[in-house]
């Protein structure tokens, strides 16, 4: 198993759940937007990436007018708004209907191995790994699909790894209604492995415990589940 770099400010959670360690200028866990964020609409966006990624592409040397590179600033733009970054959009936030439990399960359902991509907003490089989420019911249960669905909405947009597994956590309580909640991201940052100290065996670790996951045993529980060794 190769080796983890364990953040530690989100190790452990206590209180309501909050981040210590590493602070950003956003005190909240909100991805930090400017309030006019969506007065274009994404094809009025699309035009305006376009046309600064070719004036990237041009000011680096690349020849615009070649057939392989002519139509690359309208497919980065399209895959940026539509793709890569389509979670910054409130309109795509995945609707998570809830049903009844009636079946009185009372134990943590676990989710494990969702995969994601998503980007690290200081490089603008891919992040990617697995996510794996955990609830006790309170009465109400969630479609399994539509956890996997809220793990890739906060992916899609620039991120720090931290800031998204808390949003991902706040998410799922909002959502069940339970303070009962865990989320474990594992994953690998081209940031650290592409540039920089060009380290390809490190990976990042970032957990978030809620109400009875705030438990060992509960913790422990649902850590053995996913198959989770902390000390590798």
């Amino acid at each position: 198993m190769k080796q983890k770099e364990i953040s530690l400010s989100t190790r452990h959670k206590h209180d309501n759940g909050h981040m210590n360690g590493r602070s950003h200028n956003h005190s909240n866990y909100e991805t930090p937007l400017r309030p006019d964020a969506f007065a274009l609409s994404d094809e009025e966006k699309i035009k305006k990436i376009q046309h600064h990624f070719a004036e990237i592409m041009s000011t680096l040397g690349l020849d615009l007018s070649d057939d392989s590179l002519r139509d690359t600033p309208e497919r980065v733009a399209k895959m940026y708004v539509n793709e890569v970054f389509s979670g910054l959009n409130p309109e795509n936030k995945p609707k998570a209907a809830l049903f009844d439990n009636r079946y009185k399960y009372d134990q943590m359902l676990v989710e494990k191995n969702m995969t994601f991509y998503s980007n690290c907003e200081h490089h603008f490089v891919p992040i990617f790994g697995k996510a794996h989420v955990a609830y006790i019911s309170t009465g109400k249960v969630i479609g399994l699909s539509k956890l996997n669905r809220i793990v890739q909405y906060f992916a899609k947009r620039p991120q720090v790894q931290e800031r998204m597994t808390v949003q991902i956590a706040k998410e799922l309580q909002r959502v069940l209604k339970t303070e009962d909640v865990a989320v474990l991201i594992d994953a690998n940052h081209l940031c650290v492995s592409s540039r920089g100290v060009q380290d390809h065996h490190s990976a990042t670790v970032t957990s978030f415990y809620g109400g009875k996951f705030q438990e060992q045993s509960i913790r422990s529980e649902f850590l053995n589940y996913i198959q989770f060794e902390t000390n590798k």
